[in-house]
């Protein structure tokens, strides 16, 4: 080969590297610190610890690579501030329950809980395996935010309340602390609806400032001391059958990790998912004996009360289909739930039923 072809081969060779070289993803190097929102006062039973296992497991996962610096509601933003927080920079990441921020797009309730939805199961067949984790990343992708799944409370209590709800004429006026599609709904009922933190409702509820309140379930509730209140107890809801928690990150955030430090935050919140679910539903048969021995009075909703509850739930549903968006998240989630239910109900449903008739 001669003097002018090495040269001119080499040149080449040079600007295809140089070209490979420009074309490679620049990820941020080094040792990093991420801000992490939540909607959850600190320490607020299973829902703060959620974000907090989330967290841990991040840094543990990286090897300390990425730290996230966890801030409970008020300490850098309010509880329904995340949202905009992470979206606008101010944060990196949120943890919370993305039916509080329906008011930015309501197809957002069905990633945490909407009335007559899916249980955790259902709810995790449609996220991981069903077509639910590419939509909450469709929408997300309008807001500038990559998102998973990140803890469950289980099936949620259908609330505190003042007296006793013998039909659904007694929610006519009725003040009562709920969020997402399940508040809308209760609205339509007459209800006069309050979207409260969870770290203020106790004081609302003692206050009178509230008649009633929903919150999670056995555990939590009684660690926050609404038995102290009201002996009224109603554990089944319709509002939030399986309840989902976020773990969002700033999309150009999150672009800018390496692939192995965006799989840690896949990981651990999938992992921090399946936990919280385990953590509340080990927790709830205890704390709900505790209660009665407290003197709470176990109430369940009368048929007529489930009736209206359905009838409100599906007109929700019916304002919202209009939004194309919207309609496409109902639809998948439904067909899912639809399935899954089906096989969950003559597998698992009816050995249980059996189990309970046989060991008594």
């Amino acid at each position: 080969m001669d003097r002018r072809s090495f040269l001119r081969t080499s040149a080449l060779g040079g600007s295809a590297a140089a070209a490979a070289t420009l074309a490679a993803p620049a990820y941020a190097q080094g040792q990093r610190t991420l801000t992490l929102v939540t909607t959850w006062g600190r320490g607020l039973a299973g829902v703060h610890d959620a974000a907090q296992r989330c967290a841990d497991n991040i840094t543990a996962l990286t090897d300390g690579q990425l730290t996230i610096d966890l801030k409970a509601a008020g300490e850098l933003v309010g509880a329904f501030e995340a949202f905009d927080a992470v979206t606008s920079g101010q944060a990196d990441m949120y943890h919370g329950a993305d039916y509080y921020f329906v008011g930015q797009h309501p197809g957002y309730a069905f990633f945490t809980a909407v009335p007559f939805g899916m249980t955790p199961q259902e709810l995790i067949n449609w996220y991981y395996h069903d077509g639910g984790h590419e939509l909450h990343d469709e929408l997300g992708q309008i807001f500038g935010l990559k998102s998973f799944l990140g803890g469950n409370t289980g099936a949620q209590a259908g609330g505190w309340f003042a007296k006793e709800i013998t039909g659904p004429e007694d929610f006519n006026g009725l003040k009562f602390r709920m969020p997402g599609l399940g508040g809308k709904a209760l609205g339509k009922l007459g209800a006069s609806v309050q979207n409260l933190p969870g770290s203020e409702v106790y004081q609302a509820l003692a206050s009178g400032a509230i008649d009633g309140t929903e919150w999670i379930g056995p555990w939590a509730d009684e660690k926050a001391g609404f038995q102290e209140i009201t002996k009224i107890y109603y554990t089944a809801g319709f509002h939030e059958p399986g309840a989902g928690l976020s773990l969002a990150t700033n999309r150009a955030v999150y672009d800018s990790l390496s692939p192995a430090h965006q799989k840690a935050i896949e990981v651990g919140a999938a992992e921090a998912n399946q936990w919280n679910l385990a953590q509340f539903l080990t927790q709830n048969g205890a704390a709900l004996k505790r209660l009665q021995g407290a003197g709470v009075q176990i109430k369940e909703f009368p048929d007529s009360v489930w009736d209206a509850f359905g009838e409100a739930s599906q007109a929700v549903h019916d304002e919202n289909l209009g939004d194309d968006l919207y309609k496409k998240i109902y639809d998948s989630a439904m067909a899912s739930m639809k399935s899954s239910s089906a096989w969950i109900k003559t597998s698992s449903g009816a050995y249980t039923a059996q189990r309970d008739r046989v060991l008594g």
